[in-house]
């Protein structure tokens, strides 16, 4: 078994708050990342796939090809934008970065699978102190 990453990069926007909560109560819980002008960030994107080194090729996985399908099916659709009002996938979530690195595994699985490897791990930096990882 063997495991390969491809990192892509995206800048967006989010706001952390519940609309049923004042804005004074979203300052509590969410402190800054509650701002009602919402705040970016530039986003690292890491998709790890695992399985078996084809023999005819040399690699897992061709990377041009799934560097195709992470642009095509996450960066076009979140790159530039506020993820809380534009981005389909994230359509009725709190757009935290946990939220978000399980919508991405719920956009990419069933593609990446069809490429006769297996989806190992999304990582996204939030910032450079901050980073979730999700394994499905």
């Amino acid at each position: 078994m063997i495991y390969i990453t491809r990192r892509e990069r995206f800048n967006a926007a989010h706001r952390l708050f519940r609309a049923e909560y004042s804005d004074d109560e979203n300052l509590k819980i969410f402190g800054k990342c509650s701002n009602p002008n919402w705040h970016g960030h530039n986003y690292e994107l890491f998709i790890t796939v695992k399985g078996e080194i084809n023999p005819e090729t040399g690699f897992l996985i061709n990377l041009k090809t799934l560097s195709k399908i992470i642009r095509e099916e996450i960066i076009e659709k979140i790159d530039h934008k506020n993820i809380n009002i534009e981005v389909d996938f994230m359509k009725n979530r709190m757009a935290s970065t946990e939220n978000l690195t399980i919508s991405i595994w719920k956009q990419l699985e069933k593609e990446i699978s069809g490429l006769g490897v297996t989806l190992h791990c999304v990582k996204i930096y939030e910032s450079e102190n901050n980073f979730v990882e999700y394994f499905g």
